[in-house]
């Protein structure tokens, strides 16, 4: 997959492509809808913005994105996404009206030759453009478009606020149910205090810097080493949270990998949360804290070789 991050100088490669456009924080069931839409003859592609403009517009507002730029990019390449343009979003990019969106970025910008969006997509300057504008309007360029409608499961509707509520709750099963996929978060592994290394658990420890944050607790969890020699998938216990018993105030994943024997500083992680097993609490003592780690890897390891 080719990840363009400018909509100026494309290679003729990258042009006439079908798009699906939006913002795909979580790539759930609904996006995959519009996704398959865009499969076609023509190159299939992405339109998607970095930051969110949520982030623009709301920089104060608490983190909330389901998935960072890397683990989306991951995600879309599994789906066969062939050109990834990842646009800058900023003020400029925002002032466009919905004809000047359409003509200066999809048009002259992009040459793509079909666009597909869901069916509450809005876009151009203030929101002002639906997806019956975008329609009318590319209709003027030559780009043929397609509006996907929304997708249910029973009476509720697919929606990243839906999945944000499901992980907040601790149900990661229901939010995988929306996804299509389980909720993973992907990233470096980080340096952190090594407690884990001193209690007998070493973990690996990502920052959830603008991520949405799931209920904290420990999960079960699947953990896909994207990097360096130890590639591979391994099963594993997770905590994530503020860590109760040493006085965090920042919170992270830390994530014990059972049955692996390595270093993985500096390298990626995707892990992906499985089920809630307990929320954080705080131990009488350290043995006691050893005792419940303990505990908590022997039913991650019954869980997950249940679902293989």
């Amino acid at each position: 997959m080719q990840i363009h991050q400018d909509f100026q100088w494309l290679d003729a490669s990258a042009r006439g492509t079908s798009c699906a456009m939006g913002n795909f924080d979580g790539i759930h069931i609904g996006h995959q809808s519009v996704i398959d839409l865009a499969r076609g003859a023509a190159p299939l592609g992405i339109i998607t913005f970095e930051p969110h403009p949520r982030q623009v517009f709301q920089p104060d507002a608490p983190p909330f994105r389901l998935m960072n730029a890397e683990a989306r990019a991951n995600r879309l390449a599994k789906l066969g996404i062939e050109h990834l343009f990842q646009l800058q979003f900023n003020r400029a990019l925002a002032a466009l009206s919905p004809e000047e969106f359409v003509r200066q970025v999809l048009a002259e910008g992009l040459g793509i030759a079909h666009v597909v969006v869901g069916a509450d997509f809005c876009f151009g300057k203030g929101r002002a453009g639906t997806a019956k504008d975008l329609q009318e309007l590319c209709d003027h360029h030559g780009i043929r478009t397609t509006i996907a409608p929304l997708v249910r499961i029973g009476d509720r509707e697919v929606s990243s606020t839906a999945i944000r509520l499901a992980l907040s709750e601790g149900r990661p099963r229901d939010a995988a149910a929306m996804l299509g996929h389980l909720h993973r978060i992907e990233g470096e592994v980080i340096h952190g205090e090594k407690r884990g290394r001193e209690l007998g658990f070493p973990t690996a420890n990502m920052a959830l810097t603008g991520l949405h944050l799931p209920r904290f607790g420990v999960y079960a969890v699947k953990v896909d080493v994207l990097t360096g020699p130890q590639s591979g998938s391994y099963m594993g216990a997770a905590s994530l949270g503020v860590r109760p018993m040493f006085q965090g105030e920042v919170p992270n994943l830390e994530t014990y990998l059972l049955d692996f024997k390595g270093d993985l500083y500096g390298h990626h992680l995707s892990v992906a949360l499985v089920d809630f097993l307990r929320p954080e609490m705080r131990f009488d003592g350290l043995p006691a804290l050893i005792t419940q780690m303990d505990a908590d890897c022997v039913k991650a390891r019954e869980i997950l070789s249940a679902i293989g």
